[in-house]
């Protein structure tokens, strides 16, 4: 186990150059080899992330680091330069290659110390499984020296806080179950009462479509220069999304600050947003199609069934051309008495797509060309002809 050097050597600095008026941030280091190796999908940061949002903690970085102590150590001391909070999650398991306690330790300068508390813990989780535990499973019982010990009643992994007079550096087990049990049980309250948190952060997110990135940053650049709320673009392929957040003392105050922005982008860009948080474009469109009493049926050519997983009744072609796809697409309406029909067309090596559309108005085409990812052009096609569909409806009204 580390043998540390005098008791918070590294306190110091951080009191030095951490301005305690600041107000309370966070940082979240995920720990784990798999991780880098692209073997597991690292799930915990985003879950960490939202729960600090809705403390009111801002989130400074977020960093993944393989299972090296060193490395470990590096990364927590740099964040306690920055953040009251730090946030590990893996690395706390029996095996050699769990390096978190060691490493926390080390970033601070202590001793690792055997906890009987914490061992206790580790025998009564392994006993309801009928074994007991093994020698090297001990070593989940040795945390940083002064450590607040957390329960962990939902799997093995004792997990722990060590406080300085700035700063929390929590440590959380990777299993995701296990860290969302603990985060809520034990480590949002100690947050609370611990840093005096009595702010949200909510955040509005817009989607938009029908307009670039860039377009949409020159109708509403004034108002990505906010300090609170503030507004940030985030662009997919061929959608935009539009990010509000707002931080304040309750949860209506808040909401009020986002609903004067929201109003206003809203009536810049008019119908080129449809939709917000959850709203997904297909759902859009067929609610529109649904609302009207219509119905609607579709083809597809090139994109391996991107657009029948996001719409019914979708036939999948192979190799249609621009003048065959008008044709299917008269054929499947008329077999399926639709009353509005669409058709999309990928056509990988021109980086195009054509698409077809027949309504109670009549029929019409449209041909995109793509400049970016070919691997993307589906998706965006896709995206695009939903949004062409989304349009003409709601100019038919």
């Amino acid at each position: 186990m580390h043998k540390g050097k005098a008791p918070y050597s590294f306190v110091a600095f951080v009191a030095f150059v951490f301005k305690q008026e600041l107000m309370t941030s966070a940082e979240i280091i995920t720990i784990g080899t798999e991780i880098l190796l692209g073997e597991i999908v690292d799930t915990n940061t985003r879950y960490i992330a939202r729960t600090l949002r809705g403390l009111g903690v801002d989130l400074y970085r977020t960093v993944t680091i393989g299972d090296n102590t060193d490395r470990i150590a590096e990364a927590i001391q740099n964040s306690m330069q920055h953040a009251n909070i730090i946030i590990t999650t893996g690395g706390l398991g029996p095996t050699v290659d769990d390096p978190t306690r060691e490493a926390v330790a080390k970033a601070l300068g202590v001793e690792m110390e055997f906890r009987e508390d914490l061992w206790q813990q580790v025998v009564e989780i392994i006993a309801r499984y009928g074994r007991k535990p093994s020698e090297n499973q001990k070593r989940q019982a040795y945390v940083p020296k002064g450590a607040l010990g957390l329960k962990n009643p939902v799997g093995t992994a004792p997990c722990f806080i060590v406080e300085t007079p700035h700063n929390a550096v929590i440590s959380l087990p990777g299993v995701p179950q296990e860290m969302e049990h603990i985060l809520h049980e034990s480590v949002i309250p100690y947050l609370q009462k611990r840093f005096n948190l009595d702010e949200v952060i909510k955040v509005r997110i817009l989607h938009c479509s029908g307009l670039g990135e860039g377009m949409i940053d020159e109708k509403i650049a004034d108002l990505e220069t906010l300090r609170n709320p503030t507004v940030g673009l985030a662009a997919h392929t061929g959608v935009v999304d539009i990010r509000i957040a707002a931080k304040a003392k309750s949860e209506n105050e808040a909401n009020e600050m986002i609903a004067k922005v929201e109003t206003e982008v809203r009536e810049r860009l008019g119908n080129i947003v449809f939709g917000a948080d959850e709203d997904k474009l297909e759902e859009v469109v067929l609610d529109l199609i649904a609302r009207r009493g219509m119905t609607l049926t579709a083809i597809e050519s090139g994109l391996d069934g991107l657009l029948a997983r996001k719409v019914p009744h979708t036939a999948s072609h192979l190799n249609l051309t621009p003048d065959s796809l008008m044709q299917a697409l008269r054929s499947a309406q008329a077999d399926s008495k639709a009353d509005i029909a669409l058709g999309v067309s990928v056509f990988m090596e021109e980086r195009a797509a054509e698409m077809a559309m027949i309504t109670p108005k009549g029929e019409k085409t449209h041909r995109i060309t793509y400049g970016g990812p070919p691997r993307s052009l589906p998706y965006w096609s896709v995206n695009l002809a939903l949004n062409w569909l989304r349009m003409t409806l709601e100019e038919m009204e």
